[in-house]
């Protein structure tokens, strides 16, 4: 599941456009804006130092908050988020509203865990990541934090695909094919053969 989720106060915004933004943003303010489940958008103002908190704490775009707006609380869904080039602070964002039935499409992050117990990488194979992180659709209110990606007994040469990965009940990717998450390879100076052999043995 993914993090806890948390809860932001809002303004809402009477006026939208450049210049309101600007003076916005002078203020401590991010513009943002509330939109679907076929209702009308909702222009509102969040603080940017919670904000910037929340999306430096990992797991923004995947974990579902509270917005409480002039007393009215909505559920949602970060889906982007725009940064200065230049500066790095955020200068908008974009929340889908989301109910239990809401079906979501997120990307998740992938975890290699027992590279200890893969013997491709204790004789000096290199795990070569394809994909960090795996798009799929998902309930909102089941989202998974991230996937376990197991490399007990990987030998170079090996692949692992999303085959090998237990997704939970509700979740399925989006691309519709056994594709390859990470792979085990030769480092370029060549792999110590005779430790090679010593693991084979054990």
């Amino acid at each position: 599941m993914s993090q806890e989720t948390y809860e932001l106060k809002a303004e809402a915004r009477e006026r939208v456009g450049k210049g309101s933004a600007r003076e916005l943003r002078r203020n401590g303010f991010i513009p943002a804006v509330i939109y679907g489940d076929k209702q009308a958008p909702i222009a509102i103002a969040l603080n940017t130092n919670e904000v910037t908190k929340r999306i430096h704490a990992g797991g923004f775009m995947t974990t579902v908050a509270t917005i409480e707006v002039d007393g009215k609380k909505y559920k949602v869904l970060p889906k982007d988020y725009q940064l200065d080039p230049v500066r790095d602070f955020t200068m908008h964002v974009d929340f889908l509203r989301v109910s239990g039935n809401t079906q979501v499409t997120v990307e998740i992050p992938v975890h290699f865990i027992n590279e200890e117990k893969s013997q491709g990488l204790k004789v000096g194979g290199v795990l070569n990541i394809v994909r960090h992180s795996v798009e799929v659709h998902c309930p909102a209110d089941a989202i998974p934090e991230f996937f376990d990606i197991d490399l007990s007994g990987k030998k170079i040469g090996d692949s692992i695909h999303i085959s090998e990965v237990t997704l939970p009940k509700g979740v399925t990717t989006v691309i519709d094919r056994d594709f390859t998450i990470a792979t085990i390879v030769a480092p370029a100076a060549g792999v110590d053969e005779s430790a090679e052999e010593g693991e084979t043995e054990a």
